[in-house]
């Protein structure tokens, strides 16, 4: 396993900090809609914001990136927080999850998902939009 590890260019930070905060303002109703929904404190939705519109801009290495909240994230914690418990177990398990996706992103593993047939996926957000249009 090759890891290899980059670090952020902050070679466009100029343009790309701005860029990012308006993300962040453009998102935060939406964040704090998913917190609300999800049954997470309201503060919870404004660090995913922050952590989405800033801190992924400068690490994602893309000139078109848009890294955010999807109303799907709404069922999938609430579903996460009420089978794991409570919400500092939840939130060890986000970090986790976070260490996990760097590990898979530094060894090359993410091309894995290639093999992952579109109609799971279709299949997957299809779920979770009629759990939304039930509750």
């Amino acid at each position: 396993m090759n890891l290899r590890i980059t670090t952020p260019s902050l070679r466009y930070a100029r343009q790309d900090i701005p860029a990012g905060l308006v993300v962040f303002l453009v998102a935060l109703p939406l964040c704090l809609g998913i917190a609300l929904a999800s049954g997470t404190p309201l503060f919870s939705g404004i660090i995913a914001g922050v952590i989405g519109g800033v801190v992924i801009t400068v690490f994602s290495g893309s000139e078109l990136s848009i890294s955010g909240p999807a109303a799907g994230l709404a069922t999938v914690v609430a579903g996460a927080v009420t089978s794991l418990g409570d919400l500092p177990t939840f939130y060890a398990a986000v970090f986790l999850a976070g260490l996990i996706q760097l590990v898979i992103a530094a060894s090359d593993a993410g091309r894995l998902g290639n093999f992952i047939p579109h109609s799971v996926i279709k299949g997957m957000l299809a779920a979770i939009g009629i759990s939304i249009i039930l509750k």
